[in-house]
């Protein structure tokens, strides 16, 4: 049977998805660079033949003892993915982790194995993304590169605004600042670079570059639009493209749609398939496959960004060299009937995986999932009166939802009931959720009403919490 390692870190899809559909076709050996959740802690050591922890000792390379820790250093992680996989007589290794990308690329380059490739830091480090993309010629909005703070003042001179400043190395919209006029750069400087370092306490940060948390880029905000691409309103103005590169070859998936972010661009909410007409997806997937192309990857998942404008206009945000995170995955396998960690598997073992030919429609859909993640705060992105406890049986019992829809709380990717609700930080984003949900539906139409519906009855259903409650 054929061995697979797998590196998992914060982030990514559910990783008890990822652990079931990995164990159906390959022996699964677990190298966590991060705690498991607790939920999954006893499925993973009966789904897999073995597993490493962060408070597990291994062997090193050099023979000596070393362990897996949160503040090993980036240069180490390599020969520990390699040093794991040739123990275990890997034939593949992989990761569903945006922090954890580059270092599994550049180990299955080390081991002759099939991933991403060299490429990899082009779809991990925005600057070089921007870059690569500029030099092809494809539609993004203007950007400059910022390493200190006098960088950043002169980008606010000669860029036209608003800019957006995020960190380079950012996933889940953390660490991002709007930037209105020139004299806000300092501020936002310092916001940004105080999130990065909480963002790292949490874990959520890149495993491999050291002193990452340093390296940003700020953008023109470009002025997206509903109206020119979906029939009725609620839409967010941007979607993005799911599919996969095949021996260097790009196999669009399908499209998500989103529900409009949260200011300054948190996603609240990811839904599948996106309600488009077939010729504006034709479009969309297009420039996500020159996207793609320009980058250069070799055998990995993709999840490319697009925002739409007006009069068919478009704008790339971002691809990543992994599948979508949150619910994606999981929502494609419901609605398409595509196990795509089964058949990335697969790919990377090298046997024979039929990818599709064409992103697949809305008329291919069977029914339609969405994903919500739970933040404190209302449908005009306005924060919450008071403290709430988070209760997911209140929100089943007393949400009223669509005729024949099904909501479920991821558990893994949730606060425990009865724990306070954080109140959303805009510079943290999603380290600021309560809870991630799945709701299955009959249309993408109900789903984004359902989280309509959701989103302006937590406030009132969820118990409020208690002045001892309350952190200080």
């Amino acid at each position: 049977m054929s061995k697979v390692l797998l590196v998992h870190a914060k982030g990514g899809p559910p990783l008890g998805h990822v652990l079931s559909r990995t164990a159906a076709r390959a022996e699964v050996h677990l190298l966590a660079l991060s705690a498991l959740p607790p939920a999954v802690a006893d499925p993973a050591r009966r789904l897999c033949a073995s597993v490493v922890t962060p408070d597990d000792v291994t062997d090193a390379p050099d023979g000596t003892t070393g362990a897996v820790s949160d503040d090993a250093h980036p240069s180490d992680l390599v020969s520990l993915i390699v040093s794991r996989a040739e123990a275990v007589g890997a034939d593949a290794v992989l990761t569903f982790s945006e922090y954890a990308v580059v270092a599994v690329a550049e180990a299955c380059q080390a081991l002759g194995l099939a991933g991403a490739g060299d490429a990899a830091a082009l779809a991990r480090d925005k600057r070089l993304m921007r870059r690569t993309w500029l030099r092809h010629g494809l539609p993004q909005p203007e950007f400059r590169p910022v390493a200190t703070e006098a960088d950043l003042h002169a980008a606010a001179r000669e860029l036209p605004g608003p800019l957006l400043l995020k960190a380079a190395w950012s996933a889940g919209s953390t660490a991002h600042q709007i930037i209105r006029s020139p004299h806000e750069a300092s501020a936002a400087w310092a916001r940004s670079r105080d999130v990065m370092a909480e963002s790292a306490q949490l874990g959520y940060a890149e495993l491999h570059v050291a002193e990452a948390d340093a390296d940003f880029v700020v953008e023109q905000i470009v002025t997206g639009t509903v109206a020119d691409w979906f029939d009725e309103p609620g839409w967010g103005d941007y979607v993005s493209v799911e599919g996969v590169v095949a021996d260097g070859t790009f196999h669009p998936v399908c499209l998500s749609g989103r529900m409009p972010t949260v200011e300054p661009f948190t996603e609240r909410a990811s839904i599948t398939p996106a309600l488009l007409a077939q010729d504006a997806q034709d479009r969309i997937v297009d420039l996500a496959r020159r996207a793609v192309d320009a980058l250069g990857l070799r055998d990995c998942g993709t999840h490319t960004e697009i925002k739409l404008g007006a009069d068919g206009s478009m704008w790339l945000i971002e691809t990543a060299a992994r599948f979508g995170g949150a619910m994606t995955v999981p929502q494609i396998e419901e609605v398409f009937g595509l196990d795509l960690v089964g058949m990335l598997v697969d790919q990377l073992i090298g046997r024979p995986v039929e990818w599709p030919e064409q992103a697949l429609t809305p008329e291919r859909a069977r029914g339609a999932a969405g994903s919500l993640v739970v933040l404190a705060v209302d449908g005009d992105g306005e924060a919450w009166h008071d403290r709430k406890v988070w209760d997911f049986p209140s929100v089943s019992a007393d949400i009223p939802l669509s005729r024949g829809s099904e909501l479920s709380v991821v558990a893994e990717s949730s606060l425990a009931d009865g724990s306070v609700v954080p109140v959303y930080d805009p510079a943290a984003g999603a380290n600021t959720m309560a809870a991630l949900c799945l709701l299955s539906a009959a249309t993408p139409r109900t789903v984004l009403r359902d989280f309509e519906a959701l989103v302006d009855a937590l406030p009132q259903v969820l118990p409020a919490a208690r002045p001892e409650e309350v952190p200080a």
